[in-house]
């Protein structure tokens, strides 16, 4: 049972009018869309601009060791590095929120990183003490060979001074001189036998 439908033209209205119609009522709704679409962006970017993008800014530094410069010596030079580098963070771009600081030290060819900092602008605000917002690395110290003692620092031990030999010992009495500690006179030419 099939049945067959089929679909009368209007009476009223040729399809070739029609057709005509249909093109203009799709075209006028695409262009209301398009010129409708900038003055509202262009209303909602006055009224409410975008929203600002902050960013964290990252610093590595490497300091080297300077000589007869001790482990604790460093780690002060290294904080007062690092407070630096995260004060200039803040004051030269605006939108930093946050600052990152690796703070590496070099000694005799070795190099590790000794303490990270990492705060907000609104911490450091509060408090801009680099020793409160810091984290130390433990191992650094054997990693920059801090526990061994170095060529130079060994030759660096200040001796004692020699006491001049004919002193004599406050404690000790003067004692006389043996011939055994005196060393043997050379002979003198007159005694010498003739060649």
């Amino acid at each position: 049972m099939t049945k067959s439908v089929t679909h009368l033209l209007s009476s009223i209205v040729s399809f070739s009018v029609i057709s005509q119609i249909a093109k203009k009522i799709r075209i006028f709704p695409l262009m209301v869309l398009i010129f409708s679409t900038m003055p509202i962006w262009l209303v909602a970017e006055t009224i409410a601009p975008q929203i600002v993008r902050a960013y964290t800014a990252r610093v590595d530094l490497t300091i080297d060791r300077l000589p007869d410069e001790n482990y604790e010596t460093i780690l002060r030079r290294a904080e007062a590095t690092a407070r630096a580098a995260a004060q200039r963070s803040f004051d030269q771009d605006i939108l930093v929120t946050d600052a990152s600081v690796i703070v590496s030290v070099q000694n005799y060819g070795a190099i590790a990183p000794v303490l990270a900092l990492e705060v907000s602008r609104q911490q450091w605000r509060t408090r801009p003490d680099a020793q409160r917002w810091a984290t130390y690395f433990k191992t650094a110290r054997s990693l920059l060979m801090f526990d061994i003692v170095q060529p130079n620092q060994a030759a660096i031990a200040i001796p004692a001074p020699p006491q001049p030999a004919n002193s004599v010992p406050v404690n000790e009495p003067a004692k006389a001189p043996s011939p055994a500690n005196q060393p043997a006179k050379a002979p003198s030419p007159a005694n010498q036998p003739a060649k």
